[in-house]
């Protein structure tokens, strides 16, 4: 099960998230990759102590760079830069979310490269993008992604503080980005026969996360209030608890489509005549009144009873709000996929599987995340014998 990307050759020169997350996904799916990293190694070495994981584990780091190599190069050396050109120069993909600037001080930039290989496909993450004052400007995505492209502001209830961003969120969804270019720019390269610079930003992602948003302000020059669940317009569409403390999720986007539903959950059928709720405009108008009848009748019991009544109505979407413990125990997430296990030594460790699944050429990990610099005389020794 080698995966759709087998056979094709991929340099990281990656730091933190953005870049080994596409570089991990192309792993996924088969690619060897070569992960460049300086003598101390990518700093995402250090998360598992930044979390207070103490016996050596560091999940965040397996999840993005399990079955790669790892090769120290020191490109502060015209050694180590003589290197990584050499491993460019027979790549198919390059992927970095190293800033602009330094890598034309490396020799490492587009241009450059391509000198050597021009039909390498360059995949580029930055923070702010190519042009404008801050395109050199350092980021993480807390700041690109989630702080100035708006999620912070829109995820922030009138009054409070914005909520802290979840780890990486912004650099796996550039990342997932990034590969999607990738693999669109090596289609084009079967019929141009050259490779081509592929970028995208976490300002830009974080833009098109909430494109919604800001599309609507574009064509109107209006905003999208601030949902607060006390006061939502559409009933159907918002969060409840149920008896036993457990939230859920009601989904009901269509408002009259899947009124008489809830309706009948609820035993309120005389809601469906009810002048102050027959029409979406009527529910809107009262929301307030009926979220709080809502609210005491979803405290009577546990969610798993409601499930059982939620069960019977076809037209009652909704989910419940799960913890990870949830998810992990969600019989549904496993057979979704959403766990694989990759081979470490003598045993395998149950991990998050990449979003998506190829029935033809199905890929699975190969190996745990490599140690630092654990290939380097193997991918060295690879070199020199492409030399001679």
């Amino acid at each position: 099960m080698a995966g759709p990307m087998d056979g094709v050759k991929v340099v990281e020169l990656g730091v933190w998230v953005a870049a080994p997350a596409a570089g991990g996904i192309l792993a996924d799916w088969g690619a060897d990759v070569v992960k460049i990293e300086p003598p101390g190694g990518d700093p995402a070495r250090l998360f598992g102590r930044m979390l207070g994981i103490d016996d050596g584990t560091n999940p965040p780091f397996e999840m993005d760079n399990r079955s790669k190599r790892s090769i120290v190069l020191d490109l502060g050396t015209a050694d180590g830069r003589d290197i990584a050109l050499e491993l460019l120069t027979d790549a198919d993909v390059f992927i970095t979310n190293i800033r602009p600037g330094a890598l034309r001080r490396l020799g490492l930039d587009f241009q450059a490269v391509a000198a050597h290989n021009p039909r390498l496909v360059y995949g580029l993450i930055t923070g702010y993008g190519m042009g404008g004052p801050d395109a050199d400007r350092a980021a993480y995505d807390v700041a690109a992604f989630w702080a100035r492209a708006g999620l912070a502001h829109l995820l922030t209830r009138p009054g409070d503080t914005p909520p802290f961003q979840r780890g990486g969120m912004g650099d796996h969804t550039a990342g997932m980005t990034l590969v999607a270019g990738v693999c669109a720019a090596l289609v084009a390269r079967t019929r141009t026969g050259t490779g081509q610079l592929v970028t995208t930003s976490l300002y830009r992602q974080g833009a098109y996360t909430v494109s919604f948003d800001l599309n609507t302000f574009l064509l109107t020059g209006h905003s999208i209030a601030i949902g607060q669940r006390e006061s939502m317009a559409n009933p159907c569409m918002n969060n409840y608890v149920a008896g036993d403390g457990k939230r859920f999720w009601i989904v009901g986007l269509q408002g009259d489509r899947h009124w008489p539903a809830l309706c009948r959950a609820v035993g309120r059928s005389e809601w469906l005549t009810d002048p102050r709720f027959v029409y979406q405009r009527d529910r809107a108008a009262n929301a307030a009144e009926l979220i709080a009848q809502l609210d005491a009748i979803f405290a009577t019991k546990p969610l798993a009873e409601w499930a059982e009544v939620f069960a019977d109505e076809p037209d009652f979407f909704w989910s419940p709000i799960n913890t990870l413990e949830d998810v992990i125990a969600d019989d549904q997430f496993h057979a979704a996929g959403g766990i694989v296990y990759v081979p470490d030594g003598e045993s395998s460790a149950p991990m998050v599987a990449t979003p998506a699944d190829f029935h033809g050429t199905p890929w699975q990990p190969r190996s745990a995340a490599p140690q630092l610099g654990q290939h380097t005389d193997e991918i060295l020794a690879e070199l020199k014998a492409r030399r001679s």
